[in-house]
């Protein structure tokens, strides 16, 4: 019989969610039975990559986001009693889960009440430190309590230098249940002929995700250059229309989003880690555009132009001009990593 493994990614943006699905096609191809818990977008984009596996609603953390990326971590820390009442919630309902579907391992992308101690548990991320400021200490602490519980903790990265996460995921003291499993992605590198010159990919948080789009339509609107313009909205339907030189779509799955990428000269987009690891993939030059507030974001942006491979702005000084300056950066290679799927899950048998 096939074991069942719980993999439960946050809905925090996509970038976790979308990071789940290799992890969850190597599962199946390992012989294992992914079953997914997340809410929001997260599950909803996971449920259409995989409509034959079976889900579960966790509760939302419901964290509302500030428009003014100043206010961003003090609105946050704010509502960190409510983010851990959910938290507490979200632990109950697992260690249901897992009794009463016969779950012999968790797998939990930044959900920290994704836990249990009756199976093997593993926690996923990059950020071994936590940024926040003059409170990353703090973050940091908290974060590494949580991630000491689980049996390993899976970081997509490298753990030597050059790596993509910098001084996110690695720490100048140790950690015993620390494992690197390489950079992961769901997309894969084609010689497909060019059709965009420019590829907008949006993601993350409201009401940044929607004040970029609007920052981006008017720069761009009137451009000579043929433009994908991904939305990042998942909706029961896709979309796709055409406005001026614009494609519009609302959201794309994984195939489409990998014929996407390998068509376009050039990509717009914000400097999540999870888009990070698949522009390394394919080798993609871009600009970033991080997330205002998000220190993790930012200094991502700040690290990979100090490397000359991407430029980046803040939001508001965006110019189309600016996309002048692309050219002059190597853009990223790929790391060459072989993920160890299978030492991965030995941790379930």
């Amino acid at each position: 019989m096939k074991k069942n493994i719980l993999v439960a990614p946050l809905n925090w943006g996509l970038g976790h969610a979308t990071r789940c699905i290799p992890i969850i096609n190597a599962l199946k191809e390992h012989d294992f039975e992914p079953i997914i818990a997340s809410d929001g977008a997260a599950l909803e984009l996971l449920i259409k990559e995989f409509p034959e596996l079976q889900t579960f609603e966790l509760p939302s953390y419901n964290i509302t986001y500030s428009a003014k990326g100043s206010n961003f971590k003090w609105k946050l820390l704010f509502q960190m009693p409510k983010m851990f009442r959910a938290i507490h919630n979200e632990r109950k309902i697992i260690e249901k889960i897992i009794e009463n579907y016969a779950i012999q391992g968790v797998i939990s992308d930044n959900r920290l009440g994704v836990f249990s101690k009756k199976v093997p548990s593993v926690f996923i991320t990059h950020q071994l430190q936590v940024l926040s400021g003059t409170t990353s200490f703090l973050t940091t602490f908290i974060h590494k309590l949580y991630i000491k519980k689980y049996r390993y903790c899976w970081v997509p990265d490298v753990d030597k230098t050059p790596n993509l996460s910098g001084k996110l995921g690695h720490l100048k003291e140790t950690i015993n249940n620390i494992f690197y499993i390489g950079p992961i992605s769901r997309l894969h590198k084609k010689e497909l002929p060019k059709k965009y010159d420019v590829m907008v990919i949006l993601s993350g948080p409201e009401p940044q995700r929607t004040m970029l789009e609007n920052r981006l339509i008017l720069e761009l609107k009137t451009a000579p250059k043929k433009i994908l313009f991904i939305k990042g909205i998942i909706e029961n339907e896709q979309r796709i229309w055409q406005e001026k030189s614009i494609t519009f779509v609302n959201f794309m799955n994984a195939e489409q989003l990998e014929n996407a990428f390998n068509e376009s000269e050039i990509l717009i987009c914000r400097s999540g880690y999870t888009t990070v690891m698949d522009i390394s993939k394919l080798g993609k030059k871009v600009f970033f555009i991080p997330t205002p507030g998000q220190y993790e974001q930012e200094y991502l942006a700040q690290k990979f132009e100090s490397e000359g491979i991407a430029p980046f702005c803040n939001q508001d000084n965006f110019k189309i001009s600016k996309l002048e300056r692309v050219p002059l950066y190597k853009g990223f290679t790929h790391l060459k990593f072989e993920t160890p799927w299978k030492k991965m899950f030995k941790v379930f048998e």
